[in-house]
């Protein structure tokens, strides 16, 4: 991939957004204020009234978060961009600004757990209505569609079951409607995949998985194709006020700059992993896209230069013995969230998507034994060696406080991924 400029991805990732400020530091300074003063009135209202460009309130626009926003978008080849607080801020603003009352949304139903309850619990209360589909299956896509239909929502891969779409198909079909896609491409980053050029709208991300990369922020970012989108949802996050901080602003560009190296060591060590897992005796099935058993393989394949860092399987003997191999692991983490430099591993079902409830979760194919895994950037025997040991464990070790029946405990509501 190379930019306007013929600028390599890897270049890109170390420059974007980093212009040259008054005094000339390589570092984008922090600009940690609320507001912005004046020359005189006559430019306060005329900032205002948007006759001049400049800076009035860090909700409104700080140039720390700008220069982050400009940063996604190159990367993205989006037009412009908008931090926010959260990938749920970014996800809850982007469909508040595209649906109203009497709309209604198609969307994938392999999503993070909260996505799908905002759209289902949280939006429905506003008169939005929602179909839910595979997104493996275009044909499915098309028929959900209905003449009110104003934007098929989609998350590729999939949270946690990693089913790939065909975005270059779904998009078609969306357009031919008149429908706006929006992709959430957290688990691939602009790295790995760009959904613009396969015909997307808008693309949301989580800022605190794999652009910060580092587990110690929390943000989202919506990048836009078109001046109209952005100005429908800059308005939209100004009221809303779901805006990201200049230090978390600062923290995320920090990461941004190694996260071609990161993503490539990601996938490397991902790769591995998953051929080691599909390999093991006690491992009854593997789900990841570079992997040729993967069922969306030569899609995967076709719009991306790489497979990601998440993997999501199953151990033979079920739940039972996912619990004892989440509960023996001692390099990798047992914590929900993904795309941090280290190895994380959780169980879906009754964390990240416990939120959605059973049935759902069956529609879904997010069984109980499904266990997630996202690798990360450590030396990759050193992972395999800490989840052979998990997985040859024989003895179980309880996974929950006394007196909760021996079940996994459901997330709360707003557990991150």
């Amino acid at each position: 991939m190379r930019n306007e400029n013929g600028l390599r991805v890897e270049t890109v990732s170390v420059h974007a957004g980093a212009d040259r400020n008054e005094h000339r530091a390589v570092v984008p300074p922090i600009y940690q204020t609320s507001t912005f003063s004046f020359e005189n009135a006559e430019q306060g209202a005329a900032l205002f009234a948007g006759k001049r460009r400049g800076y009035i309130y860090s909700r409104m626009g700080n140039p720390t978060v700008e220069g982050l926003e400009r940063a996604v978008t190159t990367l993205e080849g989006g037009h412009a961009g908008l931090a926010c607080g959260s990938g749920m801020a970014a996800i809850h603003t982007t469909l508040s600004a595209l649906l109203g009352a009497g709309d209604h949304l198609v969307c994938s139903d392999t999503v993070y757990g909260p996505t799908y309850t905002l759209v289902e619990s949280v939006l429905s209360r506003f008169g939005i209505e929602h179909t839910m589909v595979d997104p493996s299956n275009t044909a499915e896509i098309e028929a959900a569609i209905r003449p009110h239909t104003k934007v098929v929502y989609i998350e590729t891969p999939g949270n946690p079951t990693l089913v790939v779409c065909d975005l270059e198909a779904v998009c078609r079909i969306a357009h031919a409607h008149g429908a706006l896609v929006v992709v959430d491409n957290t688990f691939m980053t602009p790295i790995l995949q760009r959904p613009f050029d396969w015909g997307a709208d808008v693309v949301v991300h989580s800022l605190t998985k794999f652009l910060n990369g580092h587990a110690d922020v929390v943000g989202g970012m919506i990048v836009v194709k078109e001046e109209g989108h952005y100005r429908t949802l800059r308005g939209t996050l100004n009221q809303l006020g779901g805006v990201l901080p200049p230090f978390e602003s600062f923290l995320v560009h920090r990461g941004l700059r190694t996260l071609s190296l990161r993503m490539q060591r990601h996938c490397e060590n991902a790769m591995r992993v998953a051929a080691f897992l599909e390999r093991h005796p006690a491992v009854e099935w593997v789900r990841y896209p570079g992997l040729r058993s993967h069922p969306q393989y030569r899609i995967a394949r076709k719009q991306t230069t790489g497979p990601g860092g998440l993997i999501s399987f199953g151990l033979k003997g079920g739940l039972a013995a996912g619990r004892r191999m989440m509960n023996s692991v001692e390099l990798c983490g047992l914590a929900v969230s993904l795309g941090g430099v280290e190895s994380l591993i959780q169980h879906p079902a009754s964390m990240t998507h416990a939120s959605m409830g059973p049935e759902a979760r069956r529609r879904a194919n997010i069984t109980d034994g499904l266990v997630r895994l996202s690798v990360g950037i450590e030396n990759v025997d050193d992972i395999i060696a800490d989840l052979d040991r998990a997985l040859t464990r024989r003895e179980t070790v309880a996974m929950v406080p006394p007196g909760t029946g021996g079940v996994l405990v459901p997330a709360e509501e707003g557990e991150d991924r």
